[in-house]
């Protein structure tokens, strides 16, 4: 099963601004969509950003304009730039793809702390 990494994670005052990395053990080109997700304590994780396989871009509504997710084919890496951080984005941030059908192996995720 591909196996994903991520990183970037770390304490940011509100107003701030990170870059999240994901490397994954297999092809990201090959994939279907790569995304990445969050999961604030108490809560049920969520989608906040995808990339599909042409590129095609899509955003939870809190995060648009925020939030960017993008792709390097030659680093084989997807990224999550974070911009006007908010308390409310404090969660453990995942990412994950989708290959033939078959979602990856969830990683550890990285912690991701907006102080106000």
């Amino acid at each position: 099963q591909v196996q994903v990494e991520e990183s970037g994670g770390g304490l940011v005052q509100a107003g701030g601004s990170l870059r999240l990395s994901c490397a994954a053990s297999r092809s990201i080109f090959s994939a279907n969509a790569m995304g990445w997700y969050r999961q604030a304590p108490g809560k049920q994780r969520e989608l906040v950003a995808r990339i599909l396989s042409n590129g095609n871009t899509n955003y939870a509504d809190s995060v648009k304009g925020r939030f960017t997710i993008s792709r390097d084919i030659a680093k084989n890496t997807v990224y999550l730039q974070m911009k006007s951080l908010k308390p409310e984005d404090t969660a453990v941030y995942y990412c994950n793809g989708e290959w033939a059908g078959r979602v990856g192996s969830w990683g550890q995720g990285t912690q991701v702390t907006v102080s106000s």
